[in-house]
């Protein structure tokens, strides 16, 4: 879950250019605190003088957080190749070591440890690994089994973002982080997977860069980040995906940077990374608000013991704020 290259930096500077002219003035005048508000409907979602807290720091790239039910956080940190457990008040502990390259030789991108993370239908984690360039399932007694690694026998090139399905599908992303330059890819596509009873399928090869991904709380559309744009999905009766939309634009917003993960919440609104923090954007594809995070935000995710918390991983440092909203539940 990275920056966009630089295929996409005009068009987003052509209308980050404009969003500058136009909203940059707005947006100042309304900041208080930790929020940037745009709409008064972000008041039902987050009061007005909540702030952005830092619990965490001096880690590596973080990513992939995940909320357990048995009160802690895991995050993953693509510098440290390292999945982090983190208990609310206490410091983070190394959960899972080698958790995305597990070579003894020194990788060949900057961003070889885990990303993504989500639980399957029995309670097992399943782990994005960029730098293995695979995902995986870590089973009951810790060993790791390989459970997506080639498409028609061609290998993947970084899975990055992973969610679950009611059903128990896992529907996972597969953009070219994992790569150390483009031209190094197998497949002659980027896609967003399907893994059903161990058979993996391609959903869509026609997005540029496929990184975060989250369904509708209904799941009648899977939203996810290409370049500058979240795009919506309609969601078929058998789970496959068609008719894509852009739901939102970031380069309507902010001149720079991209969304990447992102977490929809009970109601449909999404709350996504970008280059200032985290965007809150409504069920109906409007801006309702940003909450500013000193680092800028790569994910983010729901969680604490009411579930009003967000969590969010921010380059080195991870940072939590209270809402009024909790996340989409299956």
């Amino acid at each position: 879950m990275h920056s966009v290259t630089m295929a996409f930096m005009t068009r987003v500077s052509f209308f980050g250019s404009l969003a500058g002219v136009l909203l940059v003035p707005i947006l100042s005048a309304q900041s208080g605190g930790a929020i940037t508000k745009v709409d008064p409907a972000l008041d039902a979602l987050i009061d007005p003088n909540a702030t952005v807290e830092k619990v965490a720091g001096d880690l590596g790239f973080l990513e992939g957080p995940l909320w357990m039910k048995e009160g802690h956080l895991l995050f993953s940190d693509l510098f440290k190749n390292t999945v982090w457990k983190y208990v609310p008040g206490g410091k983070p502990e190394a959960f899972l070591t080698k958790a995305g390259w597990d070579k003894d030789e020194p990788a060949k991108v900057t961003h070889f440890g885990p990303n993504g993370m989500v639980l399957d239908s029995q309670g097992r984690l399943v782990l994005c690994q960029q730098g293995n360039r695979q995902v995986i399932r870590i089973e009951k007694d810790g060993s790791r089994t390989v459970v997506a690694d080639k498409f028609e026998g061609k290998r993947l090139s970084g899975p990055n973002d992973i969610i679950r399905a009611k059903d128990g599908s896992i529907y996972f992303s597969d953009p070219p982080y994992g790569l150390p330059k483009r031209s190094d890819a197998e497949l002659p596509f980027c896609g967003v997977y399907r893994l059903r009873a161990d058979k993996l399928e391609v959903m869509t090869k026609e997005l540029a860069v496929p990184n975060g991904l989250a369904f509708s709380p209904d799941e009648k559309y899977l939203f996810v980040a290409d370049g500058p744009a979240i795009k919506r999905f309609d969601v078929q009766k058998d789970g496959a995906i068609a008719n894509p939309t852009v739901f939102f634009d970031l380069a309507t917003v902010t001149r720079r940077g991209t969304p990447d993960g992102f977490r929809v919440d009970s109601h449909g609104n999404i709350f996504t990374s970008g280059p200032a923090g985290i965007y809150v954007i409504s069920a109906e594809g409007k801006h309702l608000g940003t909450i500013n995070v000193p680092e800028s935000p790569a994910n983010c995710t729901f969680g604490g013991k009411d579930g009003h918390t967000l969590f969010i991983t921010a380059r080195s440092g991870l940072y939590a704020i209270q809402t009024k909203t909790t996340g989409a539940t299956k």
